[in-house]
């Protein structure tokens, strides 16, 4: 029997796990979080506290909760089909590949902006431990070893380790959290979508401008990751075999004669492991809430209270003063350690996962690319890229993580994010229809709430693209 897809049959498709039998195969929510969870919270999510209080923590919620609805809906099509989002964007109506084009530029501009911003955000932090070695050094090494770990592709055991460390600070976020929470009434007024003028105090400090909204839209671009996170999280799950996508490996397109002939019990069983993703997802969409309002709660009051702001040339010290108020200096060490290790690790994820986009976005719009270069030629020659390009952004730009980290959350947090929630809303409502067999998509048919929750996310990012990214743009270059 072959009417299965991918050319399996149907009993490929294995009965999804239900209970806590699922939990056993949550695991691509892990890598999603592992990987945003770094400079956008440990800095961005800090110094915004510091600055603007637990007023904004709606920020953290919108950003986190919006973005979720990116993700698990373009994973659903994934789950469904076997295909990744970047191949969803092709078969978007109009002319060929435009989305995929437009996606391909933009991506390469931010990869190697995000790259380089976290090799400086990193130098930074390794420099506050050995301050005998130059900042750009520290930076460029942080990026070298990155590159080699995933170079290597034998990262699974440094990861747990880095893992470790990542652990370590988030736990001493929640401690500190706990200490230092807000009362119940202040708690709900951050979820009030107030937008706070900024305090008197801090306007006058290097890197800290008279609008919030400065402060706001990093905090909002890094919640869950940026545009690539999500696309990312449709690789993941293509790696944890979840429904269609078992034994399809990566950078293929789905095979619509075996979706258009998919029977209605293999759709049953996919939809079981559609079930499987919600759970997988909705845990990061919490762990991503829970984090990054750990760290701002943090900032608001240790920084807040000191009235200190982290700059460019003092980050990792200011910033350390986090656990350092509550374990003196070996708290502080911890923090910088730990920070490090954050922003490296953060670093190695972001490397597994832009040259699999790329290469996808290469192999749809060049013709013969994934045929001319071999899949570890293309994975390798984006690393040795992107590694010439972040020192590059080092050694031009300069070691300022803040400048850095609020530009690059922007442009890849904020630009693209409304046009993403559409591409995917198209691909689940428009384009799988007409993949799938009559009698398979009545029982993926997708629920209305994603399209309410891809809507809504469209709007909001689309307002916040249209009216507040170009004053900010020329806020922080205008300084």
């Amino acid at each position: 029997m072959t009417d299965g897809l991918s050319n399996h049959s149907d009993l490929t498709i294995k009965k999804a796990p239900v209970g806590f039998a699922a939990l056993a195969l949550v695991g691509p929510s892990f890598v999603w979080a592992a990987e945003y969870i770094g400079s956008g919270e440990v800095v961005i999510a800090t110094r915004t506290g510091a600055i603007l209080g637990t007023t904004v923590l709606w920020a953290v919620v919108i950003g986190v909760f919006l973005k979720f609805w990116i993700g698990v809906s373009g994973a659903r099509y994934t789950v469904c089909t076997g295909e990744g989002m970047i191949d969803m964007f092709s078969r978007a109506p109009g002319p060929k590949n435009w989305a995929v084009w437009i996606v391909m530029v933009v991506q390469i501009v931010c990869a190697v902006l995000s790259i380089g911003t976290l090799a400086a955000s990193a130098g930074a932090f390794i420099h506050s431990l050995i301050p005998q070695v130059d900042m750009k050094l520290c930076g460029w090494f942080a990026a070298f070893f990155a590159v080699a770990v995933a170079w290597s592709g034998a990262f699974s055991v440094l990861k747990i380790v880095m893992s470790l460390f990542v652990l370590i600070i988030v736990l001493g976020a929640f401690y500190i959290t706990a200490h230092v929470m807000p009362g119940f009434a202040e708690f709900l007024k951050g979820l009030t979508f107030s937008v706070p003028a900024v305090p008197e105090w801090a306007s006058g400090i290097e890197g800290v401008s008279n609008s919030a909204w400065e402060e706001i839209l990093p905090v909002l671009g890094w919640g869950a990751g940026g545009f690539a996170s999500q696309v990312w999280y449709s690789y993941w799950v293509i790696g944890a075999g979840y429904g269609a996508t078992v034994g399809r490996g990566y950078g293929k397109a789905a095979d619509i004669a075996s979706l258009k002939r998919m029977s209605r019990e293999a759709a049953d069983r996919i939809k079981g492991w559609c079930h499987v993703l919600y759970l997988d997802s909705g845990l990061a969409m919490v762990l991503g809430v829970a984090v990054t309002a750990a760290f701002l709660i943090s900032g608001a009051g240790i920084l807040g209270t000191e009235k200190i702001v982290p700059s460019n040339d003092d980050m990792a010290e200011t910033l350390s003063r986090v656990f350092s108020t509550r374990w003196d200096q070996a708290g502080g060490f911890i923090f910088r350690l730990c920070g490090a290790v954050a922003m490296v690790s953060t670093m190695v994820g972001q490397l597994a996962g832009w040259p699999r986009l790329l290469a996808d976005s290469c192999r749809i719009c060049i013709r013969g690319f994934d045929k001319r270069f071999p899949w570890k030629t293309q994975f390798r020659g984006f690393l040795v890229f992107f590694f010439l390009a972040s020192m590059v952004v080092v050694f031009v730009l300069g070691v300022k993580p803040i400048f850095l980290l609020k530009l690059s959350s922007v442009l890849e947090g904020v630009l693209l994010t409304g046009l993403q929630a559409v591409l995917v809303a198209v691909g689940l409502f428009v384009v799988m229809p007409k993949m799938l067999s009559k009698e398979a998509y009545e029982v993926l048919r997708p629920s209305k709430i994603f399209a309410v929750g891809l809507i809504v996310t469209a709007l909001f990012f689309g307002y916040v693209c249209v009216v507040h990214i170009p004053v900010t743009i020329m806020q922080l270059f205008g300084r």
